[in-house]
């Protein structure tokens, strides 16, 4: 490549060395110097053939020609600015939406921890946790402390084992709460996972032991450099967590965030401290609360179907020596049968995984059906250029181009094009991938995701332009290639392969964007249809003009039998501020995703029928202020106490499923034993309105409201709803006024209730969205498809068109003629778009609410839209071809 010009001299050399060598020979046979030159020569062959079949075997002249096309390629585009414009703009488009959402799948489901050989991480667990009793304290937690503690010394499959659990700890000392992200974790956490500190020193064995005081804690980097500025003497400072001082012993790694992708923590403290959260729950020594994750290192030579076989052999020893007395007698035969199980854990848990990946692997067929279309359009403007190109194509043809040579011309033409949409693809990517991330994250619920364009990206990105290009290309530039030299030179630029080949394949490509644009819209219609039924659905709740506070009170140090009068009279005085019109208090805040159930029977009836009912705690005012309609008995009253019989208020569903229909006012009924109360029987003294309890998507379930009064373990929290009639803001401000009034030691947090259900509903809301964005999409993309063929087809057809018009054809004869071939590729692309989405309908089922994927209202609907649609496009060349003149018509070459 660098030595060329050397190359080619010596070429020549060497050439001129041969015919000399043969002159002289000549002249020594008797030759005239003349004659001997001449004959060398002729005897030698045409120096021009074999200059150019010496250079095609030279190493580099492949290199060279590539060069030569991508000039070539740049000056082909630079002038049609307009087409290179569209085709980039609209791949950088389709690359960038597809490579962000990989980007998403791949932070969530296919990278790995940034821990030591996070293949050999396993996470241990039971197998099926139905019927475990007590309260699961997150939706990962498979194991209490005396679980973890016998795990711990039994196991013989790995290296290590460690235990965590996420918390959250308030910074702030009085007033409203300032939350930071924690982890709970054993002392071995980093150590077993290989995580060296960037100051300081981490957690170890000695932190984490019984009665441990106040021990040392670990900061992450993040908030070491928010809250520190990244002072290096903040090691050996103290900070204040849940109103205990503790001492910072180091600092995480920047890269360590945790082991639950979408999380970070702020501050980690051994296990040993749980005490010092809340004194009054010794979830130590309990075997009812499930709050911890149990992880392990496999030792060398062991694998994760080893380590569950060695697990399941020891768990019936495993369970009877984690049993404590507070366990429910009664489900001990279930628990005694639970088996543990090892599972791969080198990507971390997640609840946005569980979430969100079937949603992102839908949105990934989504934009990958969106860059077909994007291919297809680009293929149909691929052909008109290659209809423009055949006299240049077959001028080099004519000159000795091959057609191999010729294609790879178009081929590193298109090339130029999928690179530049690619490389702008995955500016597109980075950006539409934060979006994704914010709109995901809600003020409740933050969301940490760390995307970087790495090589997994660009790898995506680069496979999907390298497949866009052949998609697009590879038919125009075969069929530009095809033409006879000779034809298309005795034309007069009209192009010889216009004709009813090249046409059909037009055809086919728009049929093609039809049927995929119509799958697109129906699932658009679909998702945003299925939206609208949550976020109108009936609840049987009136939440608009309702705060939810969480109040901490456990700084006021309230005797147990002072906590239920304190809280009667916070709600009073909460009642008493301008413009709020009720307050409650409940132990479950509805629609919050989290639940209390139980078994019931009916008094005197047979033990094996049982219900399992949702529960509640409630103080009189709730059914009030959540707009829960009393349909028959009585409120609670002030003399439901404790020391009174134990009274209850169930819902439809209950009458329905549990009563059978009859009047249950007055009647009684059993709740199964509960970690802290034996069975209790309870006398229905009302009937209200059913309401949904868990989420939006729960289906109507019997629930049982109890007074709070009753309740014989009044705790330190309280979650009251306030109903206003004032706006946010202000209601907002004058209960934190009022709250700091009555105490400001009361640690406080809020939340609009219409604000945290509008958060419930992100994932539909995405759904909704994106679909919509890129159904309206791929509509416009087959609508300018349409219109090119349509267009192209009246350019073809316009001496036809005179000569109708010529014999007496009026304007909507000639319309009809090219609406009929509008609506015969929209009949066919349809049919074909119907029959993708009823099979591609399956995957969406799940993520539909009050819908079928096969819903024939949506299909009706979005067939008519893309129709209107598709016509419109056609009627504006359709329509100037009936208002052509027949003359102009007749002289049109």
């Amino acid at each position: 490549m660098f030595r060329r010009r050397r190359m080619l001299q010596q070429l020549d050399d060497e050439i001129r060395e041969h015919i000399e060598t043969e002159t002289q020979d000549n002249i020594a046979r008797g030759m005239s110097p003349e004659e001997a030159r001449y004959a060398a020569v002729r005897k030698f062959g045409n120096v021009t053939q074999v200059k150019e079949d010496t250079r095609d075997v030279w190493s580099f002249v492949w290199l060279e020609q590539l060069l030569q096309d991508i000039r070539f390629g740049l000056r082909m585009l630079r002038k049609s600015p307009g087409f290179a414009a569209v085709a980039i703009l609209t791949l950088a488009l389709g690359i960038g939406a597809n490579s962000a959402i990989f980007q998403m799948l791949d932070a969530l489901t296919l990278g790995s921890l940034p821990v030591r050989n996070p293949h050999e991480i396993a996470e241990i667990k039971i197998a099926d946790m139905k019927g475990a009793r007590g309260s699961v304290e997150f939706w990962g937690a498979a194991a209490t402390n005396p679980l973890w503690e016998e795990i711990r010394q039994r196991q013989k499959a790995f290296s290590s084992v460690f235990a965590w659990s996420p918390a959250q700890f308030n910074l702030s000392p009085s007033g409203e709460a300032h939350w930071a992200s924690g982890l709970q974790v054993s002392g071995n956490f980093f150590g077993a996972l290989g995580i060296q500190p960037a100051l300081g020193r981490l957690l170890v064995d000695e932190d984490d032991q019984h009665g441990c005081g106040t021990p040392g804690v670990v900061l992450s980097h993040a908030f070491w450099q928010t809250q520190y500025a990244g002072d290096i003497s903040a090691v050996g400072k103290n900070v204040m967590l849940e109103h205990h001082v503790y001492k910072i012993i180091g600092v995480a790694p920047a890269n360590f965030t945790g082991l639950e992708v979408g999380k970070k923590f702020d501050v980690a403290i051994p296990l040993c401290a749980d005490h010092l959260l809340d004194p009054e729950d010794n979830r130590l020594n309990s075997s009812v609360d499930w709050w911890l994750v149990v992880m392990g290192r496999l030792k060398p030579g062991w694998t994760v179907e080893k380590a569950s076989e060695h697990l399941s052999t020891i768990s019936p020893s495993i369970f009877e020596s984690s049993l404590r007395p507070d366990y429910p007698k009664a489900s001990i035969p279930q628990y005694l049968k639970f088996k543990l199980i090892a599972h791969p854990a080198g990507a971390g848990l997640s609840l946005l995984r569980e979430n969100y990946a079937s949603s992102l692997w839908l949105l990934l067929a989504i934009t990958g059906t969106v860059l077909l279309i994007v291919c297809t359009n680009l293929a149909n403007l691929m052909l008109a250029r290659a209809s423009s190109r055949e006299r240049e194509l077959s001028v080099r043809a004519a000159l000795g181009a091959s057609r191999v040579r010729l294609l790879c011309q178009l081929l590193t033409e298109a090339l130029l094009l999928a690179g530049a949409g690619a490389a702008l693809g995955v500016w597109v990517a980075t950006f539409m991938s934060r979006l994704l991330v914010q709109f995901l994250a809600t003020e409740s619920n933050p969301v940490f995701l760390p995307l970087h364009v790495d090589w997994r990206t660009l790898a995506f990105a680069s496979g999907v332009a390298a497949v866009a290009c052949i998609l697009f290309s590879l038919a125009p530039a075969l069929r530009g290639t095809r033409v006879s030299p000779g034809a298309a030179l005795k034309s007069s630029g009209r192009g010889v392969t216009a004709g009813r080949a090249r046409f059909t394949i037009r055809r086919l490509l728009v049929v093609s964007q039809i049927a995929f644009s119509l799958m697109l819209l129906i699932g658009a219609l679909l998702f945003t249809r299925s939206f609208l039924n949550l976020a109108t659905n009936d609840t049987g709740l009136d939440w608009q003009g309702v705060l939810v506070s969480y109040l901490d009170l456990s700084r006021l140090n309230l005797p147990i039998e002072r906590r239920q009068p304190f809280k009667s009279d916070l709600l009073r005085t909460l009642e008493q501020i301008p413009g709020v019109e009720s307050a409650a208090e409940t132990n479950i805040v509805p629609l919050s995703n989290s639940g209390w159930s139980n078994d019931v029977w009916m008094d005197g009836s047979d033990l094996a029928h049982q219900t399992e009912c949702s529960f509640s705690s409630v103080s009189p005012g709730y059914f009030q202020t959540m707009g829960i309609h009393l349909l028959a008995g009585r409120n609670f009253l002030a003399n439901d106490t404790p020391v009174s019989s134990n009274v209850s208020i169930v819902n439809e569903a209950f009458v329905r499923l549990v009563v059978r229909g009859a009047n249950p006012v007055g009647m009684r009924f059993w709740r199964q034993a509960t970690p802290r109360n034996p069975e209790m029987r309870f006398e229905i003294v009302g009937v209200v309105k059913d309401s949904k309890y868990f989420s939006i998507r729960q289906s109507l379930t019997p629930i049982v409201y109890l007074p709070q009064a009753q309740d014989p373990h009044p705790t330190t929290f309280a979650q009251v709803l306030i109903r206003s009639s004032l706006p946010p803001a202000a209601m907002l401000a004058s209960v934190k006024s009022a709250v700091a009034r009555i105490n400001p030691d009361i640690i406080a947090t809020y939340q609009i209730f219409d604000t945290m259900i509008r958060d419930s509903l992100v994932r539909d809301r995405l759904m909704a969205w994106l679909s919509s964005f890129f159904g309206l999409l791929a509509i416009v993309l087959a609508a300018v498809g349409l219109y090119g063929v349509i267009a192209y087809l009246v350019a073809q057809r316009t001496n036809e068109v005179g000569i109708r018009m010529a014999l007496g054809a009026g304007g909507s004869d000639i319309l009809k003629i090219f609406l009929g071939e509008t609506v015969v590729l929209l009949g066919i692309g349809c049919v074909a778009g119907g029959a993708l989405s009823v099979a591609a309908g399956r995957a969406a089922s799940a993520l539909l609410y009050g819908l079928k994927p096969y819903d024939p209202v949506t299909f009706v609907l979005a067939a008519a839209l893309l129709a209107a649609v598709a016509i419109s496009a056609s009627f504006v060349p359709a329509h100037k071809a009936a208002r052509v003149d027949p003359m102009v018509a007749l002289r049109h070459e």
